[in-house]
């Protein structure tokens, strides 16, 4: 298991069986170190228990970035009830650490198995990673984003990003 992965799992475990938040360690990998969004993501059973990130850092370092959204994974995600100590064991766990998002001008610049979006109006915003199961279209990868940020289909001046991710799990 690389070790920013089994940084998320140790932060999660943690966090859902003493309430504690730990610190980074105290030898960081280059990934650590840097600046960059991330997002946690957790599975049971091969199904989704949890997704929370971050597009842009909101921390010092991706080691904190990983501690913070991994503990959001676990207990904020409103789509799913917080994880139980009874389910670690059965969790499995992936971290993405995200580029910095381009501005997209064609939508040929777009491809779902290499790239996330973020699709932008207003306040509103939403976020798709890339090389998602069952989205294999740009317009789908689209749609999906869209829904989340609560953009309709037909709104014009959409903004739209992409981004690459390092993918470990």
């Amino acid at each position: 298991m690389h070790p920013v992965v089994m940084l998320a799992k140790r932060a999660i475990e943690e966090y859902v069986k003493y309430g504690r938040v730990i610190e980074p360690p105290d030898e960081l990998t280059p990934e650590m170190k840097q600046r960059a969004g991330v997002f946690v993501s957790l599975k049971k059973q091969g199904q989704l228990r949890g997704c929370i990130g971050t597009f842009l850092p909101t921390t010092d370092n991706v080691a904190r970035e990983i501690i913070k959204n991994a503990i959001a994974a676990a207990t904020q995600d409103p789509r799913f009830p917080p994880v139980s100590e009874d389910e670690l064991d059965e969790i499995q766990y992936s971290v993405d650490i995200l580029s910095e998002p381009e501005k997209v001008k064609d939508l040929s610049e777009l491809d779902p198995k290499r790239y996330g979006v973020i699709v932008s109006k207003g306040f509103r915003k939403g976020l798709l990673l890339p090389d998602l199961e069952g989205v294999d279209t740009v317009q789908k990868q689209l749609e999906i984003a869209m829904y989340k940020a609560g953009i309709m289909p037909d709104e014009p001046d959409v903004e739209i990003y992409r981004f690459t991710v390092t993918r470990y799990h």
